[in-house]
Parts: C-alpha cells; structure tokens; sequence
C-alpha cells in the first residue's frame, strides 16, 4: 500500500507565500508523475502542477507564481506558492502516478490540505 502525507497548508495574506510538501511512503518501486490539484468549493478539482524526472506543467493562472519541484531520494513533492490571491483559496491534493513493487500502475491521492488567502 502507499500513503501520500501533504502538510504546509494554512491562513496567509493576499502577496504571502505558502509551501506545501508531499511525501509518498510504501510500496513504491517507482514514481512517474507527482502533482498537485486543488479544489474550491462548488468547483471541480483541477489541476495546478506536476512534475516528472525531466519536466515541468503549471495551469496558466499559477505560472510565474508557484514552483513545484521533487526529491526523488525522499519520494517528495512540494510546491512553493507565491504572490498569492485570494482566488488560490482551495483544498490542494497531492496526486502520485506510480509503479508499486509488484510493477502495478496506479494513482494515489493525498487526504487534502486547507489553504486559505484572505486578509
């Protein structure tokens, strides 16, 4: 089994930053993809970065202020977000595309966590 533990979430200004990590844990023989995807309420959950070993995707409305990034040795993701708007206010979910040790492919998600851009 593999479990995904995302922390950093919280209250920060409007222009604040915030950095969220992700560790994976578990049956893991390899990641291919890791990614975070929020959810506002009512809305759908879309996604907001991903990372693999030689590249990066940020949806259009957070490029040039959030940074994801990985460290393979540790299975962790985190994203570093800046200059942020109160329309990043979400639950951010922490997705892994990955092989398990008996080389079955699957998507794991993290339980979730509240971030909130209000002043």
């Amino acid at each position: 089994q593999v479990q995904l533990v995302e922390s950093g979430g919280g209250l920060v200004q409007p222009g604040g930053s915030l950095r969220l990590s992700c560790a994976a844990s578990g049956s893991i023989f390899k990641i291919i993809t890791m990614g975070w995807y929020r959810q506002a309420p009512g809305k759908q959950r879309d996604l907001v970065a991903s990372i693999t070993d030689d590249s990066t995707n940020y949806a259009d409305s957070v490029r040039g202020r959030f940074t994801i990034s990985r460290d393979n040795a540790k299975n962790t993701v985190y994203l570093q977000m800046n200059s942020l708007k109160a329309e990043d206010t979400a639950v951010y979910y922490c997705n892994a595309d990955l092989l398990s040790w008996d080389l079955r492919r699957k998507d794991y998600w993290g339980q979730g966590t509240q971030v909130t851009v209000s002043s």
